[in-house]
């Protein structure tokens, strides 16, 4: 009892050295009371020193992580106009020691599974609790990764013709200063150069049997030559993209998502048609089985029922949004689907298509020429896409001959009007002026392709020197164009290596970086009175009052400076 009592007193004693007030305080009081006071509040003093030393430690962990936030915020302004993008802070926040340039973001089933892998137990100390808060954030942020980018940020966010290039004030995801992998860099658009080949050979087909050319003697093995050409190089771009999206689904995933990019998912199948139509007598001599129309037009319609839904149905991905040139590419599927159905026999599915793709071309003409107030305005640089307007056209008139076998009056009305832009956009030549080369140039050969065809079509209808020599100047012209686009390609891929550059398109951010923008000045807004109604509707009633009683007080202060 007494060893226990002298430690009391000593342990009371150690507590109360920093306090010699409450210690005197606490002397002079009755026992009696002293008693009933001494053991409580003994029990507060022994948690007293563990509560004030757990508070030191937390606000100390408190203003470490203010000071990691500002500097990480700091951090931010610098890197993302140093090359180094937000793709860097992911990558080595995410792990203790991180690589540069983590790619694992836009990898198949990726994020969660390989976050989760590096994060820390849940029996640390505080200090590293917050590290397991900061990569849950990484989680969040890894979690929007994957959702979908509204249509409307990629037309703020980037530019160029294919839309392709970041704005200098938007920051990317991935690392700006060094090359992705190859996979990652390989677009969708690649299937434009199989676009322009395979037209390319049923153009020659078409020059060597037609009669308005055949005074040409055009040899059938370019044809071939072509055709096994085009065939290699669409085996290959398949291959190719088959492996992206096995292993970065993520990037084809937000390639679909892309206002342009969505129009290209539809070149594959197109291309596959196209090479069913000008195959080679001497490979396939009779008539094509009709299975090789269902299995490359099933894809096609699938995708329009989808895309078409969405122009249809309104909302973030109408067709007044996002409709651009390439949305001429989804149309054209129809129209070569129908011409395949014909070729297989079956006349009335050609019927089908050709009307279904007739009225939506309407709609993508009008919606495109009207430019409707309340839609996205294309960028200033999207022109050279404008040649997508020759392509639904001449497809079309193409079309209508080969299911009714004449070229009558709806044939040559549909190519009287590609006719006609295609002149329109020869004399405006300075909008080609000007842009760097990008593989889906090649999308934008087959339009010229079509309208040779439609003049050939038109040359054997009305024989004459004019039209036969209006065809030949058009076919040598996008034969020509082919030629010059395949030189660039072989210089671009082998001497220069810059096919392929970073696809920083794919790698935009979700929302725009704030402190980038203000870093351009570009979050400031006109001031305009007649948003002040919206303004003050949007105020909750308390924020209103409160104005209000302010703006009241101001007045009578006013008034009584004024009396005095």
């Amino acid at each position: 009892m007494d060893k226990s009592a002298t430690s009391q007193e000593n342990h009371f004693v150690d507590i109360h050295q920093g306090h010699p007030q409450e210690e005197d305080q606490i002397m002079d009081m009755p026992k009696t009371f002293e008693k009933r006071l001494q053991r409580p509040f003994k029990l507060r003093e022994m948690k007293r020193p563990q509560r004030n030393f757990s508070r030191q430690v937390s606000l100390e962990t408190g203003f470490s992580a203010l000071d990691r936030e500002t500097k990480a915020k700091d951090d931010k302004r610098v890197l993302s106009r140093s090359g180094r993008s937000l793709g860097d802070q992911f990558g080595s926040t995410s792990r203790v020691e991180g690589k540069k340039g983590d790619f694992s973001i836009f990898r198949t089933k990726s994020t969660l599974t390989k976050q989760n892998s590096f994060l820390p137990s849940r029996k640390e100390t505080e200090t590293d609790f917050h590290k397991t808060e900061d990569l849950g954030g990484l989680e969040e942020e890894a979690i929007n990764i994957q959702r979908s980018v509204p249509a409307g940020r990629y037309f703020a966010a980037l530019r160029g013709p294919e839309l392709d290039q970041v704005k200098e004030y938007e920051d990317i995801l991935l690392p700006k200063d060094e090359q992705w992998p190859f996979l990652l860099r390989f677009p969708v658009g690649s299937f434009g150069i199989c676009l322009g080949l395979s037209s390319q050979a049923i153009l020659w087909r078409t020059l060597a049997q037609s009669p308005a050319t055949k005074f040409l003697h055009i040899s059938p093995l370019i044809n071939l030559f072509l055709w096994l050409f085009a065939l290699a190089v669409l085996v290959c771009i398949s291959i190719t993209y088959a492996l992206k999206c096995a292993f970065y689904f993520e990037a084809v995933r937000r390639e679909y998502f892309h206002p342009v990019r969505v129009n290209f998912f539809f070149a594959p199948w197109i291309v596959c048609m196209f090479l069913a139509i000008g195959v080679p007598p001497m490979v396939a001599p009779g008539r094509l089985h009709p299975s090789i129309w269902c299995i490359f037009m099933a894809p096609v319609f699938l995708l329009e029922l989808k895309i078409y839904g969405q122009w249809l149905s309104g909302g973030k991905r109408r067709l007044s949004k996002v409709a651009n040139p390439s949305s001429h590419l989804s149309v054209v599927g129809n129209f070569i689907g129908a011409i395949l159905a014909s070729k297989v026999g079956w006349q009335e599915p050609a019927k089908f298509l050709w009307a279904v793709g007739f009225a939506h071309y309407l709609v993508v003409f009008v919606t495109l020429y009207q430019r409707l107030p309340t839609s996205e305005a294309l960028p200033k640089e999207l022109h050279p896409v404008y040649s997508m307007f020759i392509a639904a056209p001449s497809a079309a008139s193409i079309a209508w001959e080969t299911i009714y076998g004449e070229f009558d009056g709806l044939s040559r009305t549909c190519y009287f009007i590609a006719l006609f832009l295609y002149l329109s956009l020869v004399v405006r030549i300075n909008l080609f002026w000007g842009f760097r080369f990008s593989v889906a140039w090649w999308s934008y050969t087959f339009p010229m392709t079509t309208v040779s065809l439609a003049t050939i079509k038109y040359a054997e209808q009305v024989p004459c020197i004019l039209s036969k020599s209006l065809a030949l100047t058009l076919s040598f012209t996008s034969s020509t164009m082919v030629f010059v686009l395949f030189i660039s390609t072989l210089l671009h891929a082998f001497m220069w290596q810059t096919l392929f550059p970073n696809d920083l398109a794919i790698a935009i951010t979700k929302r725009r970086n704030d402190n980038v923008s203000k870093m351009f000045g570009k979050d400031k807004k006109p001031f305009k009175k007649a948003y002040d109604l919206r303004r003050w509707a949007k105020q909750s009633p308390l924020s209103f009052v409160s104005s209000i009683t302010k703006s009241n007080s101001n007045e009578k202060n006013n008034e009584v400076e004024k009396v005095v």
